[in-house]
């Protein structure tokens, strides 16, 4: 059995940078780490070759073997157990699995994301906000096996630890990319790929729209919609008929009901 490091300090260093990484976007940033927790969120950033800084595990919590087969294919990963006071203070949640780990971000920059499929089907998603909804909206696509997410002129930042909870860890298993309006329309008409907005005007009922070419479903927030750049740029508006009071539904669902639509007529 492996010989851990311990921590059972709240004032160690380590544990007030990993406080200050959960809690302020602006470090998460500029050090290139986020915090992660949880044991199957570790397998999925794993699975999507994200580099591990540090893991902490609570003995109380986890077994030291569980924590061995979890790094086994990690070597180079600094493992440290740490006592349940510390363990508490830095976990989000209340029920946890006792991982906590520090983890590499990725650069998501649009010149970065490549597309394999000749037909990609693509959701993006304008200046969203609540990482509730981002992380929704990354769930569907990984139900769906969407080819990318793309946000465009990001208000949220991706690691922040509300969007790991909401996404289940879908944000390590999903291509992401983020750039402003105008990279991200110029880069969709380079490679082919027909926009379709999801507006109130100019618009076609969600399912009499052919998606089984290279398509991107673009939704805006719910309080203001998309910007005129989109709406100016789209191939087609879209719409879901709405058959009772209001007008709209959570931009989360209204993305899942058009992407389920595009991959049924895909199969």
């Amino acid at each position: 059995m492996n010989t851990f490091k311990q921590i059972t300090s709240l004032q160690n260093p380590l544990i007030k940078k990993t406080l200050v990484l959960k809690d302020k976007s602006r470090e998460r940033k500029k050090s290139n780490l986020f915090v992660l927790e949880g044991a199957r969120e570790l397998q999925l950033a794993l699975k999507g070759n994200y580099s591990i800084n540090t893991l902490f595990f609570c003995k109380d919590l986890i077994s030291e073997q569980a924590i061995t087969d979890l790094i086994k294919n990690n070597s180079t990963t600094n493992v440290i157990e740490v006592n349940l006071d510390v363990y508490q203070k830095i976990a989000y949640r209340s029920t946890t699995e006792g991982v906590v780990a520090l983890v590499k971000s990725k650069n998501h920059s649009l010149t970065n994301l490549e597309l394999y499929n000749n037909k990609p089907l693509i959701l993006v998603a304008e200046a969203p906000e609540k990482p509730g909804n981002i992380g929704a909206l990354l769930r569907t696509a990984d139900a769906a096996n969407l080819d990318a997410v793309i946000i465009a002129n990001p208000k949220t930042d991706l690691y922040n630890p509300n969007i790991i909870r909401s996404s289940v860890g879908c944000v390590f298993t999903t291509k992401i990319a983020t750039g402003s309006t105008s990279e991200i329309i110029a880069y969709l008409k380079e490679n082919n790929i027909a926009t379709y907005c999801a507006a109130l005007t100019a618009s076609k009922t969600y399912t009499t729209v052919d998606y089984t070419s290279g398509s991107a479903i673009v939704v805006g927030t719910e309080a203001t919609g998309l910007s005129k750049e989109w709406l100016s740029n789209s191939n087609q508006n879209i719409i879901i008929p709405m058959e009772g009071q209001i007008d709209s539904m959570n931009v989360s669902v209204a993305a899942a009901v058009v992407i389920f639509e595009a991959k049924r007529q895909r199969r």
